[in-house]
């Protein structure tokens, strides 16, 4: 499927990247870590003590989030030089740098509003917090599938309709047969941060849409186009969208649920410096349980995910009935993103969300042979 030599290129541009990732996530544990059970995070809070409770834990909030932001700066410049350097990144360091405001401003407010919920609501209910806050927490992540694609999304990009008259029929007609018609199929002006070709599906309800990177249209032809569109209409199809959500407000529930019975233990508290829930001295230590959380469901997510992406791979194959054409494009893909095609299985299973290439195209390689046999595609009008 790939020589030798593209295997190896692939490899020496990831190999410094699995470093990186490595690198930053220690980082991100050990400092919130520090301030969570140590006598900086006390100090940090007591120059705060002072304040009214909801300004204590929005500036507490605040301030261990650019904190952290600044401690990774280092990191996060030195991975864009990186991409830049193997042509990847098109952004000057400013733009860079702007968007990292932008993103850390997102985190600011969230994550503000999140925790003076909770410790509001832990000092309104010290006993009952845990019941109104797991229904909450679940509503959040909902919310949060159905506000990103109109409040968050156009943060960071432009999007306008497929300017391609002959190609967004082709698309919409795409989407009608697969059952899932989708409002819009929107062009993204990702062009002006990398070169990286891409497609995505987000949203609920009235929001949902597919959105196709403006590199991917410019690099590609309409074959190309429109069997990426295929996939993500599989997902649409599958409704991968609200898995996704569910498994979220899911994730966020447990969260919730292990919060709670941690807190119950008095040492710890002891060790945090914090009275419990309500005291917003407990911020970082919630942060710190959030960040291992995330990394301890990593492989369980990334599982889950490249499941939903074999399946959506397997509905775009049906919908098309082009898998030689399908296979083409995953290869020339793999070759424009650099995509790993041999990661170690450490990285597989943490980081890859997607199949590798060599998997997707052995599958698409593979389903010619039952194709002419398999049923008609089923149709539901009523979907998405």
């Amino acid at each position: 499927m790939f020589s030798s030599e593209e295997v190896e290129r692939a490899r020496d541009y990831h190999r410094p990247l699995y470093r990186y990732v490595v690198v930053r996530s220690a980082t991100g544990l050990a400092y919130l870590a520090v301030l969570a059970f140590s006598p900086a995070g006390e100090r940090l809070a007591g120059a705060l003590d002072g304040l009214p409770r909801w300004a204590f834990v929005l500036a507490l909030t605040a301030a261990v989030l650019l904190l952290g932001a600044a401690i990774r700066l280092p990191l996060g410049i030195w991975r864009h030089r990186y991409e830049r350097r193997w042509g990847f990144s098109t952004q000057s360091l400013a733009g860079w740098l702007a968007d990292v405001a932008k993103g850390t401003g997102v985190s600011l407010v969230l994550a503000g509003l999140s925790f003076l919920a909770l410790v509001e609501l832990a000092s309104a209910l010290p006993e009952a917090w845990p019941l109104v806050a797991v229904p909450a927490a679940a509503l959040l992540a909902v919310l949060l599938s159905f506000v990103g694609p109109v409040v968050l999304e156009p943060l960071f990009n432009r999007f306008g309709p497929l300017d391609d008259p002959d190609l967004a029929e082709d698309l919409r007609r795409l989407s009608e047969r697969a059952g899932v018609p989708v409002r819009e199929v929107l062009v993204a002006d990702a062009s002006r941060r990398t070169t990286k070709h891409n497609a995505y599906v987000s949203g609920l309800g009235r929001t949902r849409r597919v959105v196709v990177f403006d590199n991917l249209l410019r690099g590609s032809g309409g074959r190309d186009v429109r069997l990426v569109v295929a996939h993500e209409l599989g997902h649409r199809r599958e409704r991968h969208v609200a898995v996704g959500t569910a498994l979220s407000a899911g994730g966020a529930v447990v969260g919730v649920v292990v919060l709670w019975a941690l807190l119950r233990w008095d040492a710890l508290l002891e060790a945090a410096g914090a009275a419990g829930a309500g005291d917003p001295r407990v911020v970082p230590f919630v942060m710190l349980l959030s960040a291992v959380g995330g990394l301890l469901a990593l492989p369980a997510g990334n599982a889950i995910s490249r499941r939903l992406e074999r399946t959506a791979d397997r509905s775009a194959l049906e919908l098309t009935g082009d898998p030689e054409g399908f296979a083409e494009m995953m290869r020339r893909l793999a070759l424009a993103n650099l995509s790993d095609l041999a990661p170690p299985r450490p990285a597989y299973l943490m980081l890859f969300s997607h199949p590798t290439p060599a998997e997707r195209i052995a599958a698409a390689r593979a389903s010619v042979r039952g194709f002419s046999q398999a049923p008609p595609l089923r149709t539901d009008p009523t979907t998405g």
